[in-house]
């Protein structure tokens, strides 16, 4: 069966009145409900994307950017008229496109159906490809009738819309046919209110929990990369290449000598003239046949020069010559011209990390800007009420024992902390503290991720609807720990409230935060073996302390959380997977200064 020729119409001129966000009221009046976004994604450009099989689409609605060029763009009269009005303007523009030829139907979508996707388009036009009524609307799994999601015989949408004597304003309603269908559909609730647009986002991120590596994986491919930007040699400390390191200049710029010796010219005995060469000077008269000059390391041969004798292998003779002892090899001491790279000779890959190394090597090849990305900058938050970083406790107030030694821990990963700061469990402190993101490319919260009663992260993650990367990894500790990009881009990472278990999890998760956002080359995990694996076997994959014990690893048999003394005089953190054996790898973590 031939497939009937469709187009579509798209209705995105929807104002959310009913989307007030009770923290932030004068905020939500008139709310551009299509522009939202569920799943990192725009409930237009959802709408959009469903239609794409349609010969032709219509948007009706205000100017729009970022949609498709085939799309045709049109706005309803009077703006905000209601559906019924919007339908007429789209069935105009796709009136005026009657050169292509006339469709035989015409899909009419709204865009506040989040999970709308290309198969429940072909579900419609399946439907009344296959009977004779006007059109075919879909119902939710509320048994509720969608109208703004239905599929109509064009000529019958056209009758429906003359017969009006005015469309502003106009239900839906007035327009449906006698003759329509209704099929069930699943996954086409809309989005009305906040707590619709609440509880979309949070099922488009349903948390899933990941093995180590995966997580580790998913997180460098997921996160987008920061922006490129070029820095003086000077300033690229904690960044990492975006461009290849390639040299401007030869080295040796010039030929040049490698040792104290001789510059000679021709066989000898060579004729040793006064002068000398030294290192930085060029004013070395052209050597002739049979001369020779002192030279000091690094200078440039003069002119006229065939090669470099070391001062250890030459003869000073009395009447003023030289000569090559007859014991000495025949080696010239020269470094020649381009020895160690020419021009444009790639010195260092993109994705290294700039080190000391680096920069001095970038100064050896003359490059004095080069293209990176970072330094990654991080602002820690410690959430609780009850946290106290100064004065006396009260009686159920926790002292803070991270704000001041985890940027240490993070520095290690490659994250500089601009800031640290406490926040109260509350929505608006959780909400204002991940908004306010200009200045950091990673926010990284402590405490707050279990998702209980005081447990604020997840639950305004969700209403920011930032894409949940990383939602739980099967690790003890630090099981609870969530990586998330906000829609800006800012990544979030929520870390245990335990400080045992915070600084483990930092020191897994941040590397591979850190290895997305500078485009740094990952490298091969440190590995080793456990000398008394069997003592720390378990079903779960752990984070342990470890010690080195000759040419294996004596990894803590009891481990308390509460507080960092199982830190103190370790070396590494080891993951341990379940069920380790004696000789099976775990994955070496080195703390600071080890």
């Amino acid at each position: 069966m031939t497939r009937p020729v469709c187009d579509a119409i798209v209705l995105a001129g929807g104002r959310g009145s009913r989307m007030a966000d009770p923290e932030h009221p004068a905020a939500s009046e008139g709310v551009d409900k299509p522009a939202l976004t569920v799943g990192g994604r725009r409930m237009v450009d959802i709408a959009v994307d469903a239609v794409s099989s349609c010969r032709r689409t219509v948007l009706v609605g205000p100017l729009r950017t970022g949609v498709p060029e085939h799309v045709v763009q049109t706005r309803e009269s009077p703006a905000g008229g209601g559906p019924v009005a919007a339908l007429a303007a789209g069935l105009k523009s796709l009136d005026s496109a009657e050169s292509e030829g006339t469709a035989d139907l015409v899909v009419v979508v709204a865009s506040d159906l989040p999970f709308l996707d290309a198969a429940a388009v072909e579900s419609l036009i399946g439907s009344i490809s296959h009977s004779r009524t006007d059109a075919v609307f879909a119902r939710d799994g509320h048994g509720r009738t969608q109208f703004l999601l239905g599929i109509w015989q064009l000529s019958a949408l056209r009758s429906a819309v003359a017969q009006l004597d005015s469309l502003d304003g106009a239900p839906m309603r007035r327009i449906v046919p006698a003759e329509h269908t209704v099929i069930p559909m699943s996954g086409i609730e809309d989005c009305d209110t906040r707590s619709d647009l609440l509880a979309a986002r949070r099922a488009a991120q349903l948390p899933e929990t990941l093995e180590v590596g995966d997580a580790l994986e998913r997180i460098r491919r997921r996160l987008a990369p920061l922006p490129v930007h070029r820095v003086t040699v000077r300033d690229s400390v904690g960044t990492v290449l975006a461009e290849p390191l390639v040299s401007r200049t030869a080295l040796p710029a010039v030929d040049i000598s490698a040792m104290d010796g001789y510059a000679v010219c021709g066989t000898e005995p060579w004729t040793l003239r006064s002068d000398i060469a030294y290192a930085g000077s060029s004013n070395i008269a052209e050597l002739t046949d049979g001369t020779a000059v002192r030279i000091a390391t690094g200078a440039a041969l003069p002119p006229g020069a065939t090669s470099v004798v070391r001062d250890e292998h030459v003869i000073r003779e009395p009447d003023g010559s030289a000569r090559r002892m007859p014991t000495a090899p025949q080696s010239d001491d020269t470094r020649r011209r381009g020895e160690d790279w020419l021009p444009g000779t790639e010195l260092v890959a993109a994705g290294t990390p700039i080190d000391a190394a680096v920069r001095s090597l970038a100064a050896s090849a003359e490059v004095f800007e080069m293209a990176v990305r970072g330094p990654v900058r991080g602002r820690v938050v410690i959430s609780g009420n009850e946290i106290r970083s100064t004065g006396p406790l009260a009686p159920g107030e926790t002292r803070d024992v991270l704000g001041s030694v985890l940027p240490e821990y993070l520095a290690h990963c490659g994250i500089t902390v601009v800031d640290v700061t406490l926040l109260d469990d509350t929505a608006t402190g959780f909400r204002d503290v991940l908004t306010r993101t200009e200045d950091v490319d990673v926010i990284i919260v402590v405490g707050a991720t279990g998702g209980g009663a005081a447990d604020q992260l997840r639950t305004t993650l969700v209403g920011l609807d930032a894409e949940t990367v990383v939602g739980r990894m099967r690790m003890r500790p630090g099981g609870s720990q969530i990586t998330a990009a906000l829609p800006d881009g800012t990544v979030v990472l929520g870390l245990p409230g335990n400080p045992l278990a915070a600084v483990g999890t930092a020191m897994l998760t941040a590397p591979a935060i850190v290895d997305a956002l500078t485009g740094r080359t990952v490298r091969p995990s440190r590995i080793g073996l456990l000398s008394n694996a069997a003592e720390v076997r378990s079903s779960t994959p752990r984070i342990v302390p470890v010690t080195a014990d000759g040419t294996r690893w004596r990894a803590d048999t009891q481990v308390r959380t509460a507080h960092l003394a199982h830190l103190v005089g370790r070396n590494a953190l080891a993951v341990i997977p379940a069920e380790v054996s004696a000789d099976e790898p775990v994955t070496i973590l080195p703390l600071p200064h080890h």
